[in-house]
């Protein structure tokens, strides 16, 4: 399978400097220099893939693999292709090696890297997925934007893991599996950055759906995630989190929502600001929803969605000054050029809100994506 994509963006931030663990708390993007708008050519929320998968049947069982290479669309400085720009941000990816095997009678067992499995399914109900929703501005030279990533769910990450998926009962199905653990990463300059990831336990996730088809057809889930981390001021804390979402298709209209409740989970990517310097675990929540509509005959889709990720203050006692929220409308139009190339247009306007201190960005883009 192949994924090949590129927009071209236009990004005007304004608002206050929000210097809080760059751009991606901040998205809203504001800065010292007042507003200020920014042109790239860059991939969307998906990155530009290309796959090699296998699949056989042996000794009764269904053996297949899958591994992949993720490059970008986008530099911004010469004579550098893979990182190494300043920036911190990269422009490859390797996000799946897997190997799964099993039968249709009683599951199949995956081991390797691929999606995680918390929050998966709110990206990949996102709208967004086959545009760029937030993160043009600040992410040139990266893989992806950010889509709706941090403002409406938390990005479901590119995992080690051993999982089992049962067989499909009439629709409904689950998945549950031990995952890679992650370090908490610093946001203010004062977490504790201390607080790492218990080596000998592994994270826990799973998730289960109810998906059914006909005049009205849709698709129910649930997942959750937990975790220990290590905390340096001693002891350690339980990381978790759970989500639900539901998504009902009829006559050509769609309709998602979805929220998400965390306890030192953040907002954007997982354990991103989780700890507080005194080693207490931050709650944080979010929702999206979304509204679609494919134009009969021609096929375009039109999409409007909102959505928000908020991450809380642990009293006076914590760094971080207020509570954080960061929020996206985004109005969206996808139009099948060809059964396999999509013409996308995308305005997305994202909102940062820290106390006091508030931050836009509006982004404008266009391009188009090829799956094949």
């Amino acid at each position: 399978m192949s994924i090949v994509n590129t927009y071209y963006t236009a990004t005007r931030t304004s608002g206050d400097d929000i210097a809080l663990g760059g751009g991606a708390v901040n998205l809203g993007g504001g800065n010292a220099n007042g507003e200020t708008g920014t042109n790239n050519i860059t991939t969307g929320l998906l990155p530009n893939y290309l796959s090699v998968s296998g699949k056989t049947r042996q000794n009764d069982l269904d053996v297949g693999f899958t591994i992949s290479i993720n490059p970008g669309s986008s530099t911004t400085r010469a004579g550098i292709q893979n990182g190494g720009d300043g920036t911190g941000n990269s422009n490859q990816e390797n996000r799946q090696a897997f190997v799964t095997f099993g039968d249709k009678s009683w599951g199949s067992i995956k081991l390797g890297k691929d999606l995680g499995i918390f929050a998966s399914d709110a990206i990949l109900n996102d709208m967004t997925l086959l545009g760029v929703g937030s993160g043009a501005g600040f992410l040139a030279g990266n893989t992806t934007t950010l889509g709706r990533i941090g403002t409406g769910f938390i990005y479901a990450d590119w995992k080690s893991q051993i999982a089992y998926t049962s067989p499909n009962f009439n629709g409904f199905s689950f998945t549950a599996g031990v995952t890679q653990s992650f370090d908490a990463l610093n946001i203010t300059g004062s977490d504790a950055t201390g607080a790492g990831r218990e080596g000998s336990v592994p994270a826990l996730e799973a998730k289960a759906s109810y998906e059914w088809a006909g005049d009205v057809g849709g698709k129910v889930w649930a997942s959750a995630i937990t975790q220990k981390l290590e905390v340096s001021t001693g002891g350690d804390e339980t990381v978790r989190g759970f989500d639900v979402g539901a998504t009902v298709n009829v006559a050509g209209f769609g309709l998602t929502g979805y929220y998400y409740d965390g306890k030192g989970l953040d907002t954007t990517v997982q354990m991103l600001g989780a700890i507080d310097q005194n080693g207490k675990r931050r709650d944080s929540d979010g929702y999206y929803v979304q509204g679609t509509y494919t134009l009969p005959g021609v096929g375009t889709k039109l999409g409007l969605s909102y959505g928000e990720s908020n991450l809380d203050r642990n009293g006076a006692a914590d760094v971080l000054a207020a509570d954080l929220e960061n929020s996206m409308w985004t109005v969206g139009a996808y139009h099948p050029l060809t059964k396999h190339l999509n013409l996308v247009a995308e305005y997305s306007n994202v909102e940062t809100d820290f106390g006091a201190l508030d931050s836009k960005a509006k982004t404008v883009s266009l391009g188009a994506i090829l799956f094949f």
